[in-house]
C-alpha cells in the first residue's frame, strides 16, 4: 500500500501505519472466527483459511472501525462486525472466481480457491463464510452494543449482501456482458455490486458505535460516494494495472465485454468521475473533527492505489 498522510492540528496522520495496526486486529478476529469451523476432515477449514488469509486490503472492516472511531464508539464491536463482513466479502470473491462466473485462475497473487481445492469445496467454503458471518453477527455475547442496534446492523448487512445489493448487482453485471449499457445502468450495477457492502460496513460501524442520526446520515453519504469511486478505480486498474501489482489477470473486462466506466466513458473521464466522487465523500465529513482523519485518508487512498 502507498503511504498517505494528513496534517491536522499540527500532527501527521500516517495511513499505512493505521492500516497495519487495524489489519492486525481484523486478522486476529478472523483467526478466532475460522478456528471455530468444525469439519471432519479439516479440508473445509483449510479452504476457508486459504482465501481469508490470502491477503487483501481489508477495506470494508477498516471502514467499519474508522466509522466507529469517528463517532467515538467501541472499536471492539466494529472489529467483530468488520471481520464478519470480510468473511462475506471473501465468500463473494471465491464464488466470483468460479468458472461459471468470472473464471479466474489467480486472486491476490495466488491460485484461486477452486484451482487449489476443486470447485465443490470452493463453493462450500464460500457458503461456510457467508453463513458463519451471520452466526457471528447474531451472537450478542460478542458485542457490547444493545440488541436493537445489533439487529439493525444484521438486517442492513444481509440486504447489502443479497438481491438488493451484491448478489443482485453481480447478476445484472453478468446479464449485461457483451451488450450496450448506459451510464445510469452502469452506476446501478456498481452501487449494488460493490457499493452496497461498503455502505453497510460504514453504517455498521457508525450504528454500533452509537452515532447520532445526523452522524450516521453523513457517514452514509460518505460511503455511497466512496463505494462508487472504489469500483470505478477497479475498472480503471483492470485497464492500466499489471498482473504483478493486481495479483490477478488484467484486461479481462474488455475481453468479456463487461460494463465498465473506461469502456463507456474512457480513462480520462473515468478518473475525473472517481475524483469527483471522492471530493463529495470528503465533503460529507465536514462536520467531523480529527477522529475522521482515517476516513479522509482512506477516501484519497481509494483513487491513488495501484492495486
Amino acid at each position: 500500500m502507498t503511504t498517505a498522510a494528513l496534517r491536522r492540528g499540527g500532527s501527521i496522520f500516517n495511513l499505512s501505519d493505521y492500516l497495519a495496526k487495524r489489519n492486525t486486529l481484523i486478522d486476529d478476529a478472523l483467526t478466532r472466527i475460522t478456528d471455530e469451523i468444525d469439519d471432519a476432515s479439516g479440508r473445509l477449514k483449510e479452504a476457508v483459511r486459504y482465501s481469508v488469509f490470502a491477503g487483501g486490503k481489508r477495506i470494508r472492516p477498516i471502514l467499519a472501525i474508522s466509522a466507529t472511531e469517528a463517532v467515538g464508539g467501541n472499536v471492539d464491536d466494529a472489529v467483530t462486525a468488520g471481520a464478519a463482513i470480510e468473511c462475506i466479502h471473501t465468500y463473494s470473491l471465491i464464488h466470483d472466481d468460479l468458472p461459471a462466473m468470472d473464471d479466474d485462475d489467480f486472486r491476490r497473487g495466488v491460485p484461486t480457491s477452486h484451482r487449489v481445492f476443486g470447485e465443490a469445496t470452493a463453493i462450500l467454503a464460500g457458503d461456510c463464510l457467508l453463513t458463519n458471518a451471520f452466526s457471528v453477527l447474531s451472537d450478542a455475547s460478542r458485542f457490547s452494543a444493545d440488541g436493537s442496534r445489533l439487529l439493525k446492523v444484521i438486517h442492513e448487512i444481509a440486504e447489502a449482501s443479497g438481491d438488493k445489493g451484491m448478489v443482485g448487482g453481480q447478476e445484472t453485471d453478468l446479464e449485461s456482458e457483451g451488450g450496450e449499457i448506459d451510464l445510469p445502468s452502469l452506476e446501478f450495477i456498481h452501487i449494488r455490486k460493490t457499493g452496497a457492502l461498503i455502505v453497510a460496513s460504514v453504517r455498521a460501524g457508525a450504528i454500533l458505535g452509537g452515532g447520532t442520526e445526523p452522524q450516521v446520515r453523513a457517514l452514509t453519504d460518505y460511503a455511497k460516494h466512496l463505494g462508487l469511486a472504489f469500483q470505478i478505480t477497479d475498472d480503471i486498474l483492470d485497464v492500466i494495472g499489471t498482473r504483478q501489482k493486481m495479483g490477478k489477470e488484467t484486461g479481462k473486462d474488455h475481453v468479456r465485454g463487461k460494463a465498465t466506466y473506461p469502456a463507456l466513458l474512457g480513462l480520462t473521464q473515468s478518473k475525473e468521475r472517481a475524483q469527483e466522487l471522492v471530493d463529495r465523500a470528503l465533503a460529507s465529513l465536514s462536520d467531523f473533527g480529527d477522529d475522521a482523519r482515517p476516513l479522509r485518508a482512506i477516501a484519497r487512498f481509494v483513487i491513488e492505489r495501484q492495486a
